[in-house]
């Protein structure tokens, strides 16, 4: 595992390193919190982000948003201090693990690996819901099109149905693809 380490503590962060190191985590990287964007993950690519600082900021949380925007991978946080509302913001950032107290050295690879399978986990319905949501919106243009066929030629729905997936065939498209041209084709017409 390729760990990016965000760290306030010279110190700390190298113990930490140390650690890491030997249970036989890859440091490809130590950066201060004011470093931190999305930019750099990209370059830097780890496999993990660990921040360890005393009481986060929102510039961190808000670093932690973008980069799981555009670029998802488990983040484990270890602080000093906290609120509620910042364990709150933190894990609507996209935090995996938010350790309160700060970093006890004994305990970081058991969280590390609970951080990854969370976060893998997350992922996988991120995913699944990402899926549903297109077969949802290729289904609606679907039964657009198959509306549209039944009000124009007068099909009956089963007909509608059946002539889309005909021309799909023919056309060698999806369906989708095939209901979705229709009704662009249907709206210039109207438009005209």
């Amino acid at each position: 595992m390729r760990i990016l380490l965000i760290d306030e503590d010279p110190e700390r962060a190298a113990l930490l390193d140390e650690t890491l190191r030997a249970q036989g985590y890859e440091l490809v990287a130590r950066l201060p919190p004011d470093e931190l964007s999305a930019k750099r993950v990209n370059e830097i690519g780890p496999d993990i982000i660990l921040v360890d600082m005393g009481s986060p900021s929102r510039d961190t949380i808000e670093s932690m948003r973008q980069i799981n925007e555009e670029q998802p991978r488990p983040v484990v946080m270890f602080v000093d201090q906290s609120d509620d509302s910042m364990v709150a913001e933190a894990v609507q950032a996209g935090v995996s693990a938010y350790i309160i107290d700060g970093l006890n050295v004994k305990r970081v690879k058991p969280i590390l690996d609970v951080a990854i399978a969370r976060f893998r986990e997350f992922q996988a319905l991120r995913d699944e819901l990402k899926k549903t949501k297109a077969t949802l919106a290729e289904r609606k243009l679907i039964e657009r099109a198959k509306g549209l066929l039944m009000r124009e030629r007068g099909l009956n729905e089963s007909e509608a149905y059946a002539a889309l997936r005909r021309l799909a065939m023919d056309r060698q498209q999806r369906l989708a693809d095939v209901a979705e041209a229709l009704l662009a084709f249907a709206d210039v017409l109207k438009n005209k």
